[in-house]
């Protein structure tokens, strides 16, 4: 116990590197901050698109859907930020994890919100359309409203997923909270810090996961 005591949760090496530890949340958090209305937000439109039944506009939909979600999103990242400076485009390692994090999960986004408006009976949109309502308006005010009630659960559960996969910024030198536990345990000898990144991943996320769990148990009982 001793041993696993000194090596795990190490307080001196604690004191001495929880600035880098700080350091490192905030960047998950931001990171996180945005990504997530980023991906919510390219996912609601493809589902918005999607519901106006142009056939070919349809048929590119599920290409860039299927393609995205078809990569995993660490090689998304790698074809980013060291793919793309050959095209004479160089981003930042922040730019790219978001935008790596962002196509991936705007596919999974837009076929939750794709799914959700099809939850919703067809003869609201005619009902709507015979009163003059125009199709945008349908779209936002009575079909999205309803769709996304009928879809809280999977929304919530892949917006966690989101969050679970900042740290493959580590792998652009972001200081997110990963990389920043791994220098940390460099600078101490002791994986202490990666630890203490562990339960603060932890601390954090718990809370979102066990309001995803009652979101899905609700939705169950709803069936």
């Amino acid at each position: 116990m001793e041993l696993l005591l000194e090596n795990f949760a190490n307080w001196d090496s604690l004191l001495r590197i929880y600035p880098l530890l700080l350091q490192g949340l905030i960047y998950t958090i931001w990171l996180s901050a945005v990504a997530l209305p980023l991906g919510i937000g390219l996912g609601l439109a493809i589902a918005v698109i999607y519901s106006f039944r142009n056939r070919w506009v349809n048929i590119a939909l599920l290409v860039y859907i299927d393609l995205f979600r078809s990569f995993p999103v660490v090689v998304l990242l790698i074809l980013i930020f060291y793919g793309m400076p050959f095209l004479g485009l160089t981003l930042n390692g922040f730019t790219a994890a978001v935008l790596a994090i962002v196509l991936n999960n705007s596919g999974y986004y837009g076929e939750i919100f794709r799914a959700g408006i099809l939850s919703v009976p067809a003869g609201q949109t005619d009902a709507a359309r015979a009163l003059g309502f125009k199709p945008l308006h349908v779209a936002l005010h009575i079909i999205l409203p309803q769709a996304i009630r009928n879809v809280l659960a999977p929304l919530a559960s892949n917006s966690l997923e989101l969050v679970k996969t900042t740290p493959i910024a580590a792998l652009v030198a972001l200081p997110e909270l990963l990389r920043s536990a791994r220098v940390a345990q460099e600078q101490t000898y002791n994986p202490t810090p990666l630890m203490a990144a562990a339960v603060i991943f932890f601390v954090m996320l718990y809370p979102f996961a066990r309001w995803v769990a009652r979101l899905e148990r609700q939705a169950l009982k709803v069936r």
